[in-house]
């Protein structure tokens, strides 16, 4: 058994991203100025985006998102439960009302089937998560939004490289909100991007920064002005050079660490793939998986135990695991205000039951990996019915 603890997934930071980090609190700027710029436009390059903003988080985009879309009281906007609360919680925060809709039985993605049928005239976007990093069924969900003239907001917290039938995910002109925080495919620590089209992303950037016309670079570098206008109240969204900094270097790193996960999912696949009390993730034929994580599900029918107290017995055996995602219905806010039940969304309430994460990031080693192999397959052998 494995003498020290591994955590579920460790942030991989190099001396590169350190000297960078410690140029900018040398410089004159810390806060959102040159780098940030450079690191917007060297993202919108990598990915082929129209245009970028760079925030302070993921849930900061998908609330500029929906703001700067005009999104608000009386609205409604179709999601997932299948996710973490800033997805939704910002659909309350803007005053909307969240439509969640079940999910897909092998991805755990939103179910195209089923948006259609929960469009009223209230219905002003959908709002679906790219789940675990396997993209949703884009083509169905941006046909049903042009044919009910409905905005789409791509949540891609997980999905920072996936593509869809040969597209990166934040290609096309939907708005889509991606994740820097410490345990993504690339970190800045806290941090976010929104992505779309020029005009959409401008007017967005106002929104995310208290509604001024011009940022603090704009206003205090050489070329700048001190003059600005407040159009909009706004937020405090911005990200900072020091984040930007770890971003630039863990971009250019981006391939290499994507390569380190598929080595390790492969690692996982091949040991798992035999055991029957074990259900591996998907990738389908079309899309390129960015592999955020790698989801097992328990065939509670074929163990002695349930899905907490085999996480508990990897825990002793000193592998680090989550949960993604304690559904939305099932959080007492969402629950007694909507006054779900745990059946409503059957799918996605069942395999939330036996979901177990494990580990899978670049700084793992292959020991690391053989240890999560070995844990997991003595946590089956000895709770096999």
């Amino acid at each position: 058994m494995r003498k020290t603890f591994l955590s579920f997934s460790p942030p991989l930071i190099e001396e590169d991203e350190i000297k960078e980090v410690i140029d900018t609190l040398k410089s004159n700027w810390i806060t959102t100025g040159p780098k940030t710029k450079k690191f917007e436009e060297e993202f919108r390059i990598y990915f082929n985006c129209s245009s970028s903003l760079a925030l302070n988080s993921c849930t900061a985009a998908l609330h500029t998102a929906l703001v700067a879309l005009g999104i608000g009281p009386g609205d409604e906007v179709i999601t997932t439960p299948m996710t973490f609360c800033a997805s939704v919680n910002v659909i309350e925060q803007v005053g909307a009302k969240p439509v969640l809709v079940d999910i897909e039985a092998d991805t755990l993605n939103i179910d195209p089937l089923k948006i259609e049928k929960a469009i009223t005239p209230r219905t002003k976007a959908i709002l679906p998560v790219h789940y675990s990093g396997h993209p949703v069924e884009l083509d169905a969900i941006n046909e049903i939004a042009r044919r009910h003239n409905l905005f789409v907001i791509e949540d891609a917290a997980h999905a920072l490289s996936a593509k869809y039938k040969g597209k990166f995910i934040g290609s096309t002109n939907n708005p889509v909100c991606f994740s820097f925080y410490a345990t993504k495919n690339l970190t800045t620590a806290e941090g976010g991007m929104l992505t779309g089209e020029p005009e959409f992303i401008e007017k967005a950037r106002i929104v995310s920064l208290h509604g001024m016309s011009r940022d603090a670079w704009k206003r205090y570098s050489k070329e700048g002005s001190w003059y600005y206008e407040v159009v909009f109240p706004g937020f405090k969204y911005n990200m900072t050079d020091i984040q930007a900094s770890l971003g630039l270097w863990q971009l250019k790193k981006l391939e290499r660490f994507q390569n380190r996960r598929r080595e390790i999912v492969k690692m996982y696949n091949k040991a798992f793939s035999n055991e029957e009390a074990l259900e591996l993730p998907v990738e389908r034929p079309y899309v390129e998986h960015a592999w955020h994580l790698y989801v097992i599900r328990l065939n509670l029918n074929a163990l002695k135990i349930g899905r907490n107290e085999f996480i508990d017995e990897l825990n002793k055996r000193n592998i680090g695991t989550s949960v993604h995602f304690i559904p939305i219905h099932l959080h007492p806010y969402y629950r007694d205000k909507y006054r779900f039940r745990p059946e409503d969304f059957p799918i996605a309430y069942s395999n939330y039951l036996r979901v177990i994460s494990l580990p899978l990031c670049p700084k793992l080693t292959d020991q690391d990996v053989n240890d999560v192999i070995e844990a997991v397959l003595d946590v089956v052998k000895s709770y096999k019915r």
